[in-house]
C-alpha cells in the first residue's frame, strides 16, 4: 500500500521534531547527489536551511546520519551514512505501517469531504 498523503508522521526528540517527511526526503536527496547544495536545489530549498536542517539531525541522533567533506580538488560533498540510510528505511516502513492501519477509517472518513470539481482546462 502506498503512504497516504495527508498522514504526516514526525519523530520528537526533546519536543523538536528529529525526523519527518522533510527531512527524509533531504537525506535520500543527499544520498542521490551527492550534495548538500544540490539536494537543496532539487527540493527548492535554501542551502542554508538544508544545512541547518542537516545539523539538526546529525545533532538528534546518536550517530551522524550526513558526513561532509570540504573542498578540495574534487570540491567536498556530502554523504549519508549507512546509519542514516538505515533511519530512513525504518521512517519509511513507519509511514507506511501508519498509513495502513488507518485505511479503512480514511475510506469512511473521505466520504464525507466535499468534492472539489476539476480545474479548467484539466482532463
Amino acid at each position: 500500500m502506498a503512504r497516504y498523503p495527508g498522514l504526516t508522521l514526525r519523530i520528537l526528540a526533546e519536543k523538536q521534531p528529529a525526523m519527518g517527511p522533510g527531512k527524509a526526503r533531504l537525506v535520500a536527496a543527499i544520498d542521490a547527489t551527492g550534495s548538500i547544495s544540490a539536494a537543496a536545489r532539487s527540493m527548492s530549498m535554501s542551502y542554508r536551511r538544508a544545512w541547518q536542517l542537516v545539523d539538526a539531525l546529525n545533532e538528534s541522533f546518536s550517530e551522524p546520519v550526513v558526513v561532509t567533506a570540504t573542498g578540495g580538488r574534487r570540491g567536498g560533498g556530502a554523504s549519508v551514512t549507512p546509519f542514516g540510510r538505515d533511519l530512513i528505511r525504518r521512517f519509511r516502513a513507519m509511514e507506511e505501517k501508519a498509513s495502513a492501519a488507518i485505511v479503512r477509517d480514511l475510506q469512511l472518513f473521505s466520504r464525507h469531504l466535499k468534492r472539489r470539481p476539476p480545474a479548467r482546462g484539466a482532463r
